[in-house]
């Protein structure tokens, strides 16, 4: 018996195996309860009790070094790489692609860097508003149309609770709070009960700027607008203002750039005028800041707002707006290079 086992020892310590499934198959040969070590731990019941200490020795041998060899074998299976990686069969079986910003949250950047530059911070506010902030502090009369139903979503018919129209309440509410000088910006989403097409939607993004100290003239309303259309557009950039209406601003405007597909020359984008509308701005009314306690006698301020969708539009010629809320992969890719 002993000649038996240092055969079979010899035998295991030249055993290989090629993949996991020869490696089994030699484990059950040896180590399963119908293998040969069993075998031979069934036989020695038989052995003559003075051989038993000897043979015994041999047979632990044999299983101990039988046992030591299959977890050898086994480990340099699971040590085999794949490539450059280990197999990781927890992993998905196709590539996970990585993803990519929304064109609206690109533009939202580059306007807030370009007002942080100019030393403007970034200031947020409910989208869920009451009339004071939204409508009231920022003189809008009693009878003013932004007031009806078909502009605004008030919240279970409650007059006084509602969607924000526009991120202008948040400018409000800071001016509430602190005392001039201020120096802020508010991008958010505004809602507006609108029917929705390509040219419009009941919801879309705004970007609202507000500077309130002593001595601001618009001349410094109208170099902040020179240096972002430039630093938005490129350095050839124009700009024009025309005379206009603002509850909360007088006197009023709107800001138009020289088109930059065109270059001012005239083209359909920009209906042969040269010129495309981006903004409306104008020098804050002074019952505006009297009503968040803020001197109108000492302070004066401008303020200006601009809708993200329509400086997107400009800059990458989105034609639709229903695009940027539909999340369709194949119009999102087309931004990829621009992250």
């Amino acid at each position: 018996m002993i000649d038996k086992i240092k055969d079979l020892l010899q035998e295991v310590q030249q055993m290989q195996a090629a993949n996991a499934e020869e490696l089994e198959a030699l484990r059950i040969k040896y180590l399963s309860k119908k293998g040969e070590i069993s075998q031979l731990m069934n036989d020695f019941r038989n052995v003559a009790p003075d051989q038993k200490r000897e043979v015994g020795k041999f047979l632990n041998e044999l299983k101990e070094t039988t046992q030591h060899k299959i977890n050898e074998l086994k480990e340099g299976f699971e040590n085999v790489q794949t490539g450059t990686e280990e197999l990781d069969l927890t992993r998905t079986a196709y590539p996970v692609k990585l993803g990519m910003r929304h064109p609206l949250s690109l533009v939202k950047k580059e306007i807030c860097d370009i007002f942080a530059r100019l030393g403007f911070s970034i200031a947020e506010g409910p989208e869920i508003e009451d009339d004071w902030h939204v409508f009231s502090s920022l003189n809008f009369a009693e009878d003013h149309p932004a007031r009806d139903m078909q502009d605004t979503f008030f919240i279970q018919h409650n007059p006084d609770v509602l969607l924000r129209t526009h991120t202008s309440s948040v400018q409000t509410r800071v001016m509430e709070k602190e005392q001039p000088p201020i120096r802020i910006i508010c991008p958010g989403r505004v809602y507006r009960n609108e029917a929705i097409s390509y040219r419009a939607h009941c919801f879309f993004h705004q970007v609202e700027a507000l500077y309130v100290d002593k001595n601001v003239s618009f001349a410094d309303l109208k170099q902040a607008l020179l240096f972002f259309a430039k630093e938005m557009f490129g350095k050839e950039t124009k700009i024009r203002l025309r005379p206009s209406y603002f509850p909360f601003t007088e006197p009023s405007a709107e800001m138009d750039i020289s088109c930059n597909l065109c270059g001012g020359k005239g083209c359909p984008f920009c209906k042969h005028t040269g010129w495309v509308e981006i903004l409306g701005c104008g020098m804050v009314d002074p019952n505006v800041l009297e009503n968040c306690g803020i001197d109108s006698k000492q302070y004066s301020g401008y303020a200006l707002g601009m809708g993200i969708e329509r400086i997107t539009n400009l800059k990458y010629q989105v034609k639709d707006l229903r695009l940027f809320s539909e999340n369709d992969i194949r119009f999102l890719k087309q931004f990829e290079s621009a992250n």
